[in-house]
């Protein structure tokens, strides 16, 4: 299925240079903000109160945002839990202020709703955090080993490094982001820039893919030329799946609500991202590398040329 058909290769090998040159200065950006600024690590890594409040009819979390803000609770990350009348509150605090914690929010929510009642308070510890770091950092490792391993047997080991470094191209720089504008890094967010990785992939697959048949197909031409065709024949897909899942994204990110909007805005600019690193990043490379027709069409032996 194509949303539009373009009857003349774009020379996007010509500006690989400029490309992959721009794609450079955003991971310099992005590392040296995770290296100066560091990301602004949630409840979840950082340890913390977690309240559980329980309200007589149905209670929107913004709500309840608004008010915990309002009286100096700016970090007050705040959702339903299990029924629109629970609400789970979560604020950064230490274990010996936990219960007073508690009970200065359970007092100042029972003034706007004195029907509130406190179900459960708990205290979530650093170490549980820092665990939850480490596993995340081990998953990105596997996945990004993962990738590697598949491509280097399903394709070339040209594609597989073109594809590896696209995809930490690609996570870098949505952390990059997280920690420049000091966005509020949590597992939501986590999970987000793991399916940006997996969604970077797929689409670096489906390039790679018709580059691999372009070579086989097309008898004449360069590596640039054949790897142009390759994403021209590809870009009206790529645009049709990434334009229609942006817009799903964006309304995440403006309708959403604070708890949706680091998921959305991980996967905003992921989107972006790994759509210019598919294209402009992992084809170039692979180019670079010196990838011919030989690597993907083995020449026949002389005795089966023989007539």
């Amino acid at each position: 299925m194509e949303f539009f058909r373009i009857s003349r290769d774009l020379p996007f090998m010509r500006y690989a240079r400029t490309t992959v040159f721009l794609s450079l200065v955003l991971f310099a950006i992005a590392v040296a903000a995770l290296v100066t600024r560091g990301l602004n690590l949630n409840v979840d890594f950082t340890g913390g109160t977690v309240i559980e409040v329980q309200f007589p009819k149905p209670t929107s979390p913004s709500a309840i945002r608004r008010l915990l803000v309002a009286n100096r609770y700016t970090h007050a990350r705040v959702e339903n839990y299990g029924t629109a009348s629970k609400v789970l509150i979560r604020l950064p605090t230490e274990a010996t202020k936990s219960k007073a914690l508690a009970v200065s929010v359970l007092r100042l929510i029972a003034a706007h709703d004195p029907g509130a009642s406190l179900r459960s308070v708990e205290y979530v510890g650093p170490e549980v955090g820092s665990e939850l770091a480490d596993q995340g950092a081990l998953a990105l490792l596997f996945v990004a080993l993962g990738i590697t391993i598949y491509l280097t047997l399903r394709f070339e080991w040209r594609f597989a490094v073109g594809a590896i470094i696209a995809t930490i191209h690609d996570v870098v720089i949505v952390l990059g982001v997280f920690a420049l504008f000091h966005v509020s890094f949590s597992l939501t967010v986590l999970a987000a820039v793991l399916a940006v990785l997996g969604y970077s992939v797929n689409d670096t697959v489906v390039v790679f893919d018709r580059i691999r048949e372009n070579f086989r197909r097309m008898r004449t031409g360069t590596t640039g030329e054949i790897i142009d065709s390759a994403i021209t024949r590809t870009l009206s897909r790529t645009i049709m799946t990434h334009l229609l899942t942006q817009m799903m994204v964006l309304s995440m990110l403006f309708l959403g609500g604070p708890v949706l909007f680091g998921f959305a805005l991980a996967m905003t600019v992921g989107i972006v991202v790994g759509t210019y690193g598919s294209v402009l990043v992992a084809s170039p490379i692979v180019m670079w590398l010196g990838l011919t027709r030989e690597d993907l069409v083995p020449r026949k032996s002389a005795a089966a040329e023989r007539p």
